[in-house]
């Protein structure tokens, strides 16, 4: 993305399809399986658009949009879900980042750990 940030993966409930950056082909199996799950349950159960970004300086950031005619798009459920989702997957969260900020932004292993 122009801005230094980067989708790691996404789901639409708009088209039904799931996406993985494969960027991020590196990422265990385990991981990528877990992200699709997320996504993919996340617009299932609330609808519109739910990607996991990182962010320039290697943070990541759950975000969801719906589009503006979309009246079962639940705003209030959707915070609630990503705080849910940040809470449970915190450590996850965490090691993806730590990824990112070893591997593609080629930040020194020894500052971070």
């Amino acid at each position: 993305m122009a801005d230094g940030r980067i989708v790691l993966c996404g789901a639409n409930a708009y088209e039904q399809k799931y996406f993985y950056n494969e960027k991020f082909a590196a990422v265990p199996d385990s991981i990528k399986e877990e992200l699709h799950i997320i996504c993919v349950l996340f617009t299932e159960e609330v609808g519109g658009i739910f990607t996991i970004v990182f962010e320039e300086d290697g943070s990541i950031s759950l975000e969801t949009d719906a589009k503006e005619e979309d009246l079962l798009y639940d705003e209030i459920s959707s915070g609630l879900m990503v705080r849910e989702i940040r809470r449970n997957r915190q450590e996850m969260f965490e090691s993806l980042s730590l990824y990112y900020r070893i591997f593609i932004l080629k930040e020194n292993i020894d500052g971070l750990l």
